[in-house]
């Protein structure tokens, strides 16, 4: 994994991939310096706390809820206990390649910010990459929960589920949001879940306050495990919990239809 020069964010790297040809699209100078300098300014997270990452499809057909994303990424956190820390990282792909990650904060304002300055691009999804980076971190450091935002998959799934195998030894469930009716990535999203004990979820594009209610459940169980998600209350923890299993830390379960 290539560190950027800057020291607060990460370009990922594909293990086995050759390089990029020249020509290939890529984003602008400018566009990437706007990106790194607003990680620059974000503030590192204390340690000790409970450690969220945010992953993020920012392909094309992610366009018309992007903007979605960004708002409901800050609201997530409102129902944290606000005497609990937790700590977020914000890792995407788009285009040729592309596929990075913030620094680990506490001031979720700060990712917001980032946010706002990715565009999304075409290209093909890069789930494998964002679930061995994950599982990268948490080799260093526990990673409470891994929350993956997005509506297709393009990958191998038996691969994909290697990978997420690595990620259940190291006990990081994984919450996968799946937005649309996209066929495989129901079959690829709900296995991920399933191997590594977290939960999967559909939801519809005009569902933002569901979504909202989904996220800040998750952001509960990060800071405070089962016992926080039981303590948050409403039907998305109680959604939550259906899957996660009784009494376990995770468990797969039934899938929302």
């Amino acid at each position: 994994m290539a560190k950027d020069k800057t020291g607060s964010d990460k370009a990922l790297t594909k293990r086995g991939a050759t390089a990029l040809p020249d020509h290939a699209p890529a984003s602008s100078p400018s566009e990437i310096a706007a990106f790194l300098s607003a990680a620059k300014a974000v503030v590192p997270a204390a340690a000790g706390s409970g450690r969220l990452a945010f992953a993020l499809d920012a392909t094309m057909s992610r366009q018309p809820t992007w903007d979605s994303a960004c708002k409901l990424q800050a609201e997530m956190f409102d129902a944290v206990d606000k005497s609990a820390a937790l700590s977020v990282q914000l890792v995407y792909f788009r285009g040729l390649g592309e596929c990075r990650a913030s620094r680990w904060v506490n001031d979720t304002r700060q990712l917001s910010d980032l946010m706002t300055r990715i565009d999304c691009r075409g290209g093909q999804t890069q789930i494998g990459r964002v679930l061995r980076h994950v599982s990268d971190e948490a080799k260093s450091k526990p990673v409470s929960a891994l929350v993956y935002i997005g509506d297709a998959m393009e990958e191998d799934i038996d691969k994909l589920a290697v990978v997420a195998g690595e990620l259940a030894l190291r006990k990081v469930p994984c919450f996968m949001f799946h937005e649309g009716h996209d066929p495989a990535a129901a079959v690829g999203f709900r296995e991920i879940a399933r191997v590594t004990g977290g939960a999967y979820v559909r939801f519809d594009q005009n569902a933002a306050s569901e979504l909202a209610a989904l996220l800040r459940a998750v952001a509960a169980y990060a800071t405070g495990g089962r016992p926080a998600l039981e303590k948050s209350g409403g039907s998305a923890a109680r959604l939550l919990l259906e899957q996660l299993g009784p009494g376990k830390p995770g468990g797969g379960g039934t899938s929302r239809p």
